[in-house]
């Protein structure tokens, strides 16, 4: 694909006699979390096909795969940086990749342009790194509360992932506001790659919480809803937005029915004018309804092409500039505004799974 988009671009320029304004895409297209990667670039495309050009140029877009690795992340950012000589990187997903990415684009004065990555401290301190996403304490406030008020959920057992950022700040700030709330909570600790979660789950069952919230990805999520439910566990199944791929279903089954998730985007949660071409061509291309993730990278795109276009320039600093000065853009997640510290305003959506399908629920913006 990338080949593709390649000597589309060559023969572009060929008949057009432009150079390119290159914007570097930072993706796991391979390895652990592919399917986020694969999910972003199709969004990616679709926004690359709606604003193909912005100041009479053609956009070139040069992705290159992390492996769904921090360290192949910052590698990945550094090449796009030095070799391709992008004039702004979007990416990436996840919150460690992005802030180990984050921290090259940072000192190499190249703004960035997160599509998924919640993290807080991915954007903290920092003049040249954005996201379009809302943040982990916007996210794991509002399963908190929607826990509390509208499942009645007043126990619940934490599951964390020690080897993730995002999954560690998404655990903090789900209990320190479910503990507002008047809930209990109890930890539970796992690593990515692992397979078995019984001692963990039985550990659970004997505490019989109202609810398991598992803050990771859907590897994991959707193997220890398999043995959760296996183990004779029938209570309440909620996740972030790491949840959210068709591969929780695939890999779940019947043991993923009635999971709560935040995330970011459902199509019956597209109001603007733009989400909803988006979500008419993304089903006549893909023949199928975009994810939040496809929506994501979609958005970072037209946000990243919208402030070249605002700054009259592919000057670094002046299109990170312009990237801040976000106001009410209507995306295809809803409207968004980029923040003084890089980070978007909006409210978080929660979907179930019900009948192998993501099924919108509600969205809101929690009380923190």
């Amino acid at each position: 694909m990338r080949k593709f988009f390649l000597a589309f671009t060559v023969v572009m320029v060929a008949l057009l006699g432009f150079a390119t304004i290159k914007i570097g895409v930072v993706l796991p297209m391979t390895g652990g979390i592919a399917a986020f990667g694969q999910m972003s670039w199709e969004g990616v495309k679709i926004a690359h096909e709606f604003k193909p050009t912005v100041l009479g140029q053609p956009v070139e877009l040069v992705l290159l795969d992390n492996r769904s690795d921090k360290v192949e992340a910052a590698n990945a950012v550094s090449r796009a940086i030095d070799y391709e000589k992008v004039v702004a990187i979007l990416g990436e997903v996840a919150s460690s990749h992005s802030l180990a990415g984050g921290a090259v684009a940072e000192s190499k004065g190249i703004p960035m342009v997160s599509s998924a990555s919640t993290n807080p401290l991915v954007t903290q301190g920092k003049k040249y790194v954005n996201r379009v996403c809302f943040t982990d304490p916007y996210q794991g406030a509002a399963m908190a509360e929607f826990a509390y008020k509208q499942l009645g959920v007043r126990t619940v057992a934490v599951f964390t992932d020690i080897e993730q950022d995002y999954s560690v700040g998404l655990s903090a700030f789900f209990r320190a506001m479910f503990k507002k709330l008047g809930g209990k909570t109890f930890n539970e600790f796992y690593r990515t790659g692992d397979q078995d979660f019984t001692a963990q789950l039985t550990d659970v069952l004997n505490k019989k919480p109202d609810a398991i919230y598992i803050t990771g990805y859907y590897p994991e999520i959707a193997l220890m809803s398999r043995q959760a439910r296996d183990l004779g566990y029938d209570g309440y199944i909620l996740a972030g937005d790491g949840a959210d791929a068709p591969e929780t279903v695939k890999i779940g089954g019947k043991a993923v029915e009635g999971l709560y998730f935040t995330t970011h985007f459902h199509v019956r949660s597209a109001v603007t004018e733009l989400g909803k071409k988006f979500v008419e061509r993304y089903r006549e291309v893909y023949g199928k309804d975009p994810s939040a993730l496809a929506a994501l990278g979609f958005d970072a795109y037209m946000v990243i092409v919208n402030a070249i276009e605002r700054a009259k320039s592919t000057d670094p600093d002046k299109i990170a500039a312009e990237i801040r000065n976000t106001k009410n853009y209507e995306g295809a997640t809803g409207v968004i505004t980029i923040d003084k510290n890089g980070n978007a305003l909006k409210s978080v959506v929660i979907d179930t799974i019900k009948n192998g399908k993501f099924e919108y629920v509600t969205s809101l913006v929690p009380s923190l």
